[in-house]
């Protein structure tokens, strides 16, 4: 009759024939012998109706079709078999006539079939169904439902049922669609389909559009649709708290709000209702989101100025074992829980009377990471609530007491820590363009401290690295600078490195202050920077664990520790074995050395000197040449010195390995001479009388087999250049 629909429900059902999923006209093999097929679309009985009607499924095999409730006033079920006789077991179920009021959820828009105007001003709250809802929902339908609201008001909508046909996460089939405002124009809430849970949805002003649609298609599906509750209230949170405040409210929540870094930027998040008590009953998200991405990486650090929860244990309620509020509360997210839906493993959980004074506020909270959120619980009680100021720091990622205003400045000190690592900022990421960082590590004065580099990779466009030659003329984009530091302010230049190539081993000398390290990046683009590693350990001579002073000969060689035999790695424990030699010739003469062997691990273009370095000064001011790799037969290292002096450093660090090692001969040269001044040239310099008599290779590519001339009455210096060899030898260690 008018005013009432119909329901079917199937208890047993047990027809001939095995149905392909979702079977349906036209599919093979369908239900051949017997069958019943389904009409629940039917506007009326008249006779033709089932024709024109929409059809509804064919079933056979033991499944019982789902539930149906009729569009309209009418249900038609067609059974067919070939069989003359059937028993009485085949199928059964029950039917009953239900009110169809229920359906009509508002005022029907004209002209369709299941579109409703939902004003607050003819009921503030009621059920909101799909057209046959419990029933299987029909094909090739809109339906649209406009919530209108006064001015104020906001809407809730809670589906208690969501059972949708799920096609995918894009929902391209069967889908709700929830509009914030009065048409299909406004912003989109979401878009749902499948089967929903806890799916509660608000709306940002006193309009709202639901529009549920249906895929015209020949399938057969079995879902049942959806059933809500809505509510028009003027009660629930004002979103003012949110947009007044550089924070954007997050579309469908009651007054979730997402707060996104304009770079370093600085902020203030409230409780709902602020400046006034918050309400009770009430939760509120907050996602704080620093960057992230190839150039940036941030931090959140939240310091709280007023607070202000409501502790009291509600009514008939008993204290909760595992957690210090008892009614209100605000959980605090420092590792990025949100995207693993994890709130119930919350870093803080705050609540309690704390506005200065004797009770301090709660304690400034710094985020794992570029996200914090906050979870805030109003409870059953009315409280004065929060206010709380966010600083999105940079996240540099860099272990070492960081400096407290922000900055990319590190120190490392040896009463905190004898050993550790440091690294470029996000590493092994790539680290960010635009910066400038330091690490500062402070000795004591009876230490030092050697720093090894195990991996590096910095930015150099343009490097095109020689034998030792590289530093600011071909670091020019990004690069990594060291110096040794004094106790009252001076620094020493060790050199800058860019590109592959690793720096050598790094040990402050006895009785500096430290190293300082610098890391500095232009506006271009980037590469995964470095990680090292640091010892602090006591002082050693001024000479290492081999080497010494040479002066008062013409000519001389220094070689690596057991040369001719490989050199060995530092002895188990240590962080390196270091070897200083300084030379020193008569005032006004330069040095002359060349290096006539060289093997130690490393290649100066390729990878770097990260395992074994020997380090030459023999430029003042600047910092040092530095070598590794093999030189060539056919190479020329030679190098002539600026003053009367050079210094060479030859350090091992822990992960050698070992190689051949070197010889240097150095030679007393002076500058200027030509002619019968100066018998003996080479690279801008004279050789002393005799030193072709010594056996050495003074000059790089000169042979050294000694000339007729030399004799045993005039070759007194070449002694005394050999003694000179022979005391550095026994110096070092076997």
């Amino acid at each position: 009759m008018s005013g009432q629909r119909v329901l079917v429900d199937f208890r047993t059902f047990d027809l001939r024939g095995k149905p392909p999923d979702g079977a349906a006209v036209g599919e093979l093999p369908a239900c051949m012998h017997e069958y019943m097929d389904i009409y629940s679309e039917m506007v009326s009985l008249e006779a033709g109706e089932l024709v024109n009607s929409a059809f509804g499924g064919r079933f056979c095999g033991p499944i019982p079709p789902r539930r149906r409730v009729s569009l309209h006033r009418a249900v038609a079920l067609a059974f067919f078999t070939d069989l003359t006789y059937t028993p009485p077991t085949l199928f059964a179920g029950t039917y009953r006539f239900i009110n169809a009021s229920e359906y009509e959820v508002g005022t029907p828009i004209p002209n369709t079939l299941c579109s409703f105007v939902i004003e607050a001003s003819k009921r503030k709250t009621g059920l909101l169904l799909s057209p046959t809802y419990p029933g299987v929902y029909p094909k090739d339908v809109v339906c649209n439902y406009q919530f209108k609201g006064q001015p104020g008001q906001r809407i809730r909508l809670e589906f208690r049922d969501f059972d949708l046909f799920f096609g995918g996460p894009h929902c391209p089939f069967d889908w709700v669609r929830v509009y914030d405002g009065p048409d299909n124009s406004s912003a989109i809430i979401g878009t749902y389909c499948g089967q929903q849970r806890n799916l509660v949805l608000y709306s940002s002003d006193e309009r709202l559009l639901v529009t549920f649609y249906t895929l015209p298609r020949s399938a057969n599906t079995q879902n049942r649709g959806f059933k809500g509750i809505f509510e028009f209230s003027e009660s629930f949170v004002k979103l003012d708290f949110i947009s007044k405040h550089d924070a954007e409210h997050i579309r469908g929540s009651e007054c979730d709000q997402k707060i996104l870094s304009k770079k370093e930027s600085t902020g203030f998040v409230y409780h709902p209702n602020y400046p006034f008590p918050y309400i009770p009953k009430v939760v509120c998200r907050y996602f704080i989101y620093g960057m992230q991405d190839s150039q940036n990486l941030e931090r959140v650090r939240l310091q709280f100025q007023n607070f202000s929860i409501s502790k009291i244990i509600p009514k008939g309620e008993s204290p909760k074992a595992d957690s210090a509020c008892p009614d209100g509360y605000l959980k605090v997210y420092l590792r990025g829980q949100e995207a693993t839906d994890s709130y119930d493993k919350h870093d803080a959980e705050l609540c309690g009377e704390q506005e200065g004074g004797l009770t301090p506020y709660p304690p400034p909270l710094l985020s794992d990471g570029p996200r914090l959120v906050m979870v805030f619980s109003s409870g059953d009680y009315q409280g004065r609530g929060f206010k709380a100021k966010y600083t999105f720091e940079t996240e540099y990622r860099v272990p070492g007491t960081a400096a407290p205003d922000g900055e990319c400045a590190f120190t490392y000190r040896s009463e905190a820590k004898k050993r550790g690592e440091f690294n470029s900022p996000r590493y092994p990421s790539n680290y960010p363009s635009r910066t400038n960082c330091t690490y500062t590590l402070v000795a004591t004065p009876n230490e030092q401290v050697t720093v090894v580099f195990d991996h590096f990779k910095v930015r150099a466009d343009s490097w095109n690295a020689t034998a030792g030659l590289y530093g600011g003329a071909t670091c020019m984009e990004d690069w990594v600078e060291a110096w040794w530091t004094g106790r009252e302010g001076s620094r020493v230049p060790l050199g800058r490195w860019c590109g592959p190539a690793t720096p050598g081993p790094l040990q402050s000398p006895r009785g500096a202050l430290g190293l300082l390290i610098a890391l500095h990046t232009d506006y271009e683009s980037v590469a995964s920077g470095f990680k090292a590693r640091y010892v602090f350990e006591p002082a050693k001579s001024i000479f290492g664990d081999c080497g010494g002073n040479v002066s008062g000969s013409s000519w001389g060689a220094v070689t690596s520790p057991r040369y001719p035999l490989p050199y060995e790695p530092p002895s188990r424990g240590a962080a390196s074995r270091v070897c200083n030699w300084f030379i020193t010739a008569r005032p006004g003469r330069r040095l002359l050395i060349n290096f006539d062997h060289f093997a130690v691990e490393g290649h100066l273009t390729e990878r770097g000197c990260p395992a074994a370095v020997l380090r030459l000064w023999y430029e003042s001011p600047g910092p040092p040449l530095e070598l590794c790799g093999e030189k060539a037969p056919a190479d020329r290292w030679q190098y002539l010195s600026t003053s009367n002096s050079i210094r060479l450093s030859f350090i091992i660090a822990d992960k050698s390995v070992g190689a051949g090692g070197w010889r240097a001969v150095w030679t007393e040269v002076t500058v200027g001479g030509t002619g019968e001044s100066c018998p003996a040239a080479c690279g801008g310099a004279c050789l002393p009388d005799r030193a072709a008599c010594s056996g050495l290779q003074h000059c790089a590519g000169q042979s050294t087999a000694k000339p007729d001339y030399c004799g045993v009455a005039s070759g007194q210096a070449a002694p005394r250049a050999a003694l000179v060899v022979l005391s550095l030898v026994l110096a070092a260690p076997h």
